[in-house]
């Protein structure tokens, strides 16, 4: 038989896969290293060079202890602070873990109501609001309200309020803490936050940073009994 007539052996079949498989592996493992690791520590880094305070969530002090921060409200409801915006925000419910309930300015489940505005329940809850505002702050039946005292933000961690908010309860907190009028009107003055380059945004106040500067001025325990002091001459 020609030699050139004889079967050939066969040949071993190999994957089209077999040759991407290496390249492959050690593209992803290079992507992770680069976007996963490299890149943070970077970013992180040079945050924390030119913006130490900003990068590290803008925390407020008292005497070394975590009080809060810069950008996350906080829940305030006595009489002698100023009251921050409604927050949408919820948590677990004590009475039965497996449910949620309304937990204001709670950082680990930034959300809003994600109501619209003809919802009948957000319709109700700032009619609810508009009275409590009016009432707490010793407002007439028809007095105009700011939008954003009663209702939330997209967030539910908004810190700041307007000033025309803020402006409305300086009465009520100038009463609580017996203190004269003009000293709450200078401290709102000196904690109102201009527009960001003066374009963008409204002026506003943080009302965890005016909050402290009242209890600066007045430890929080002789606010309180100022507080009640006045509630029990108002009845």
């Amino acid at each position: 038989m020609n030699a050139s007539n004889a079967p050939s052996a066969r040949e071993p079949q190999v994957s089209p896969l077999h040759g991407l498989l290496g390249p492959c592996v050690r593209s992803a493992l290079f992507v992770a290293l680069v976007t996963g690791v490299a890149y943070p520590l970077a970013t992180t880094g040079v945050a924390q060079l030119l913006w130490p305070e900003t990068a590290s969530g803008s925390l407020i002090r008292q005497g070394g202890t975590v009080i809060g921060s810069r950008l996350i409200g906080q829940h305030f409801t006595a009489g002698h602070y100023f009251h921050p915006r409604p927050s949408a925000t919820t948590g677990p419910d004590p009475a039965d873990h497996g449910r949620t309930a309304g937990v204001p300015y709670n950082a680990a489940a930034s959300l809003g109501s994600n109501q619209g505005p003809t919802h009948a329940a957000l319709i109700e809850a700032v009619q609810q609001r508009v009275r409590n505002y009016r009432r707490t702050n010793g407002l007439a039946a028809g007095a105009a309200v700011p939008v954003e005292a009663v209702t939330a933000s997209a967030s539910g961690l908004d810190p700041h309020i307007s000033v025309a908010n803020a402006r409305l309860q300086m009465d009520r907190v100038a009463r609580a803490r017996q203190l004269p009028m003009s000293e709450i009107r200078s401290l709102l003055a000196r904690h109102t936050e201009g527009r960001w380059l003066g374009l963008l945004g409204e002026p506003r106040i943080n009302v965890l940073l005016l909050n402290l500067a009242l209890d600066a001025r007045q430890p929080p325990a002789t606010a309180a009994s100022a507080s009640r002091e006045g509630e029990a001459h108002v009845r």
